[in-house]
């Protein structure tokens, strides 16, 4: 088959290498995909670069664990009938060498998801780790349904889909975004109300839209550098569920402030959910793809051979949506 892989870690252009590959073959309880869209996160890039050092000691690394496909196999255990079935995939590099960049993968029956014929592959390959993540920060604590939820930075990958489940679900959605441009992206996913970035004049502004009450729960992707702006926002015993802070790696925590407010901190990692919230996502992205309730950005879809492109273009961050690659 053909796939992109990286032997060593460094910059995109000078270790990933595209070429002909072993195809892999469905072991007991998996299904072998044909690929036809491979997601591009930021995390994928991370570990191309190098930020898991053990990574390569089994061997070279085929990126990426979002994906879509036709499962053209399966291995023992797995029901025939799923032959020919479309389907989205979630956490196929997790753990292992043999991602999504490539033709084909083989992976866990449970880990590919039915993809009905409305939602194109690629948009399927926006799926696994940004529809999956804000799944869990918005429904981690139970039903949201009459409450207020901040997102912010609501235009992200991540917060997008953030603002679709909390509205879908019932909730007030306040979301905050960075530009004009970023701020459109909010309303067009559903917001009820978009501000600048959390700062002392946004937070009013938030006060003033709850009628004094704060909001009972934060989506947060930027953690440490926004940690002091939200928690005023935040009512007594709401919750901060965080999925990234890089710009603040290392955050300082005003416990005493924190704990006197009886506040639940929720720190999300699609790879790490349980399964039992890995089933629960997956079956809900599944009922809302099903009555076409997601909106999806494909914002660059990319031949498999210009990988290194792809990886450049995550790096940058200067666009909205996703990233994917046609492995067809």
């Amino acid at each position: 088959m053909k796939a992109a892989w990286f032997e060593k870690f460094g910059d995109a252009k000078d270790v990933l290498l595209f070429g002909d590959f072993e195809t892999p073959q469905p072991k007991h309880g998996e299904v072998l995909v044909r690929l036809y869209s491979s997601g591009i996160n930021p995390s994928d890039t991370k570990k191309r670069a190098g930020s898991s050092p053990t990574l390569l000691k089994a061997g070279p690394v085929i990126p990426h664990s979002d994906g879509a496909g036709i499962i053209e196999a399966v291995g023992q255990g797995v029901p025939g009938s799923r032959i020919g079935e479309r389907v989205w995939l979630y956490n196929a590099q997790y753990g292992r060498q043999l991602g999504t960049a490539a033709e084909y993968v083989a992976l866990q029956s449970s880990q590919a998801i039915w993809l009905p014929e409305k939602t194109s592959f690629a948009e399927g390959a926006c799926l696994g780790i940004p529809a999956m993540t804000s799944h869990r920060c918005v429904t981690a604590e139970g039903p949201v349904d009459g409450k207020t939820i901040l997102v912010t930075g609501g235009a992200g990958r991540v917060g997008h889909y953030a603002i679709q489940w909390a509205k879908h679900l019932g909730a007030t959605v306040i979301a905050t975004a960075g530009s004009k441009r970023s701020i459109k992206q909010c309303h067009e996913a559903g917001a009820d109300l978009v501000t600048r970035h959390p700062n002392s004049e946004t937070i009013a502004m938030m006060k003033d839209f709850t009628n004094g009450k704060g909001v009972d729960l934060i989506v947060e992707g930027e953690f440490g550098g926004n940690l002091d702006h939200i928690l005023p926002i935040l009512k007594t015993s709401g919750t901060i569920a965080t999925y990234s802070s890089m710009a603040n790696p290392v955050p300082k925590i005003p416990f005493y402030q924190m704990m006197f407010m009886d506040i639940n901190l929720r720190l999300v990692l699609v790879y790490a959910m349980p399964a039992a919230a890995k089933l629960q996502a997956s079956l809900d992205i599944s009922k809302f793809l099903k009555h076409g309730n997601l909106q999806h950005r494909v914002a660059h879809n990319i031949p498999l051979e210009k990988i290194a492109q792809g990886h450049e273009l995550i790096e940058e961050g200067d666009f909205f949506g996703c990233a994917v690659l046609n492995c067809e």
